[in-house]
C-alpha cells in the first residue's frame, strides 16, 4: 500500500545514546516531556519490567501508564500520517479533475459559440430556432455534469423538434397533423443519415467523459473513506512495540529492522491492501477510457463537429424538401385539407455551399491539447495503480536492528499483502473471518465504478446515480426501458473536496511522498 511510505518510520532512526552503565532514564524522560506528557511517575533510573504488557519484559524506564500514553500516540501519529497520505492522493485525484473537467467544458463551449458561425447562412433556419439549438447544449451540458437525462431520447427530440419547426414553417398546423409527420420521420429520414451518425459518435463522446470524470470522484472518495478508518487495538500494541518500546529499553538509536517494519504494516494496514485488485481494475480501465479519448473519430473531433452536423442535416432537408413533402402528403393527406394549414415549404431555402461534418476539422492546436490531456492523465493514473500494496525504497537493514525483543536479527518470513496472508503474521494479531466492513463497502464501490467504465467503453448510456451511503439514492444502474428521469440536477458539477488541498503539478505519487517525508523527519528528529 502506498500508504507504506509510513516505513520511513522504520528505517530512519532517531538519534539518541543507547542506555549508560549507570541506567539513567534522563534520555527518556527529556523524550517523554518533549511529546508533551509531564514527568509525574516517570522513573530516574531503570525499574524491573513485569508490568509491561506491549513491550518487551525486562529493565526498563516505562511504566504501565507511560506505555500506555506512548501507545495512544503512536497510533494517532500513525493515524494522522495515513489521513495526510489520502489527503495528497486526493489532491492528485482532484487535481486530474480539474485538468480534463477544463478540457472537456472549454470544447463544449467554443462548440456552442461555433454554432452561430455555421448556422448563420441558413438565415431564419437559424435565427428562428436559436432556443432549440441552445437547449441541445443545455442538456449536452446537464448530462456530462451528472442528470439523469437519456442522450438517445434528448437527441431523437431534438431532430423531431427541428423537423416540426422547418416543416411547419410559418404557417400553423394541427398537432394531429404534426404527429403524423414526427411518425415519419424514422422511414423518410428528413436529415439523410446525418441524425444517426451524430447520435452514435455523440452518445460514446459524452459517455466515456462522464463516466470518467465519475471514475475520478469515486476514486477520490475511496481513498477519503478508507484513510479515516481506524487502526485495530491490535494494530496499537504492535505499533508501540515498533516505534517506542526501543526507547522505554534504552535503544532510541538502534533502527527497526526491515522486514519486522513490514510485518507490523501489513498487518495494521491488511484489510486496506484489499483494495488493491479493484483499484489496479480501476485505474487500468480508466486509462482505457482516457485512450479512447483519442481514437477517431476524436473527443475533441466530435464537439467541434456538432454545427457542422446540424448545418449539414438542415441543408439536406431544404435540398429533399419537395421529395419530402410529398410522401408527407400522401400518408398524413394535403396539407389544404379543413384542420391542416398549409405550410410554405420553401421560404427560407438558400443556395450555399454544403457543409458536412466528415470534412470539418478541429484547429491543430486543439488536436495538440488533447494528445497532451491523454499523456498526462494516463501518466499520472499509472502512478496511482499500486498505491494500496507498494512499498516505499528504504535501507535493508537485517542485522543489528530492533527486532521487537532485542537488537538483532529479525528470522521470521515477511507476510504477503491483504488480510487472508496475515493468518500466521507474528507481529499483529488479526481475526481473518472478519473483514473490515467499510473497506469492503468501497471495494465495491470500485467494482461497481470499474462495470460502468467498461459499459462506457462500449458506447452504452448508463444513469450515473451514485451507490455512495454519502449521497441520498442507492443508485438506479441503467435507466430501465430507456426512460430516465429528466431534469434532474446533475450530481458532480465538481470534485468533492472536503479536505481542500492544492495539488501541486508533480506526479501524485512523488507528491504523496515529498508530503509525508517532511512531518516524518521531524517527527523522528524529536524522539
Amino acid at each position: 500500500m502506498r500508504l507504506l511510505v509510513l516505513l520511513l518510520l522504520c528505517v530512519s532512526a532517531a538519534p539518541g545514546p543507547v542506555a549508560g552503565a549507570d541506567r539513567s532514564c534522563s534520555d527518556l524522560r527529556q523524550f517523554y516531556t518533549g511529546k508533551g506528557f509531564i514527568l509525574t511517575g516517570v522513573p530516574q533510573n531503570e525499574i524491573s519490567g513485569e508490568h509491561l504488557r506491549m513491550c518487551p519484559q525486562g529493565p526498563t524506564c516505562c511504566t504501565s501508564t507511560m506505555e500506555e500514553n506512548l501507545s495512544v500516540l503512536a497510533t494517532k501519529e500513525t493515524e494522522g500520517l495515513i489521513r495526510e497520505a489520502g489527503r495528497s492522493l486526493q489532491a492528485a485525484f482532484n487535481a486530474l479533475y480539474r485538468s480534463f473537467d477544463t478540457y472537456f467544458t472549454d470544447l463544449h463551449s467554443h462548440s456552442e459559440r461555433s454554432l452561430q458561425e455555421i448556422l448563420s447562412p441558413l438565415g431564419p433556419l437559424y435565427s428562428q430556432n436559436t432556443r432549440l439549438y441552445t437547449d441541445l447544449y443545455v442538456d449536452l451540458r446537464q448530462y456530462y455534469r451528472g442528470s439523469a437525462l437519456n442522450l438517445d431520447e434528448t437527441l431523437s427530440e431534438f431532430w423531431s423538434g427541428l423537423l416540426e419547426r422547418t416543416f411547419k414553417s410559418s404557417v400553423s398546423l394541427s398537432e394531429e397533423y404534426l404527429e403524423c409527420v414526427a411518425k415519419q420521420q424514422e422511414t423518410l429520414r428528413p436529415f439523410g443519415d446525418v441524425p444517426r451518425d451524430m447520435k452514435t459518435k455523440v452518445i460514446r463522446a459524452f459517455v466515456t467523459a462522464r463516466s470518467f470524470i465519475q471514475g475520478l470522484v469515486i476514486s477520490g472518495e475511496v481513498v477519503r473513506k478508507v484513510s479515516q478508518v481506524s487502526l485495530s487495538p491490535e494494530c496499537m500494541k504492535a505499533l508501540m512495540k515498533l516505534v517506542y518500546c526501543p526507547h522505554c529499553r534504552g535503544l532510541s538509536s538502534v533502527k527497526p529492522c526491515t522486514n519486522y517494519c513490514s510485518n507490523v504494516m501489513k498487518g495494521c494496514l491488511a484489510n486496506q491492501a484489499d483494495l488493491d485488485p479493484e483499484w489496479q481494475n480501476l485505474i487500468d480501465t480508466m486509462i482505457q477510457v482516457v485512450a479512447s479519448f483519442s481514437m477517431e473519430p476524436s473527443l475533441d473531433v466530435v464537439l467541434s463537429s456538432i454545427p457542422a452536423w446540424i448545418y449539414e442535416a438542415i441543408h439536406y432537408q431544404q435540398e429533399n424538401m419537395e421529395s419530402f413533402t410529398a410522401k408527407v402528403y400522401q400518408t398524413c393527406g394535403h396539407p389544404g385539407e379543413p384542420g391542416t394549414g398549409s405550410p410554405v415549404l420553401n421560404e427560407h431555402r438558400r443556395k450555399s455551399s454544403s457543409l458536412t461534418a466528415s470534412d470539418y476539422k478541429p484547429s491543430p492546436t486543439a488536436g495538440l491539447r488533447l494528445e497532451m490531456q491523454v499523456s498526462d492523465l494516463s501518466s499520472k493514473l499509472r502512478e496511482m495503480r499500486q498505491y494500496w500494496i507498494q512499498l516505499p525504497p528504504g535501507n535493508n537493514i537485517q542485522d543489528k536492528c530492533w527486532n521487537g525483543i532485542t537488537k538483532a536479527k529479525y528470522l521470521p518470513e515477511v507476510m504477503g499483502n491483504g488480510l487472508a496472508s496475515q493468518i500466521n503474521n507474528p507481529e499483529v494479531e488479526l481475526d481473518i473471518t472478519k473483514p473490515d466492513m467499510t473497506i469492503r463497502q468501497q471495494i465495491m464501490q470500485l467494482k461497481i465504478m470499474s462495470n460502468r467504465l467498461k459499459n462506457a467503453l462500449e458506447g452504452n448510456d448508463v444513469d450515473f446515480q451514485d451507490a455512495s451511503d454519502d449521497i441520498s439514492g442507492s443508485g438506479s444502474g441503467t435507466c430501465v426501458g430507456g426512460q430516465c428521469r429528466r431534469n434532474r440536477p446533475g450530481l458532480y458539477p465538481y470534485p468533492p473536496d472536503n479536505n481542500p488541498v492544492r495539488a501541486a503539478s508533480s506526479p501524485p505519487i512523488r507528491l504523496c511522498s515529498l508530503l509525508l517525508l517532511f512531518p516524518l523527519v521531524l517527527l523522528l528528529r524529536q524522539r
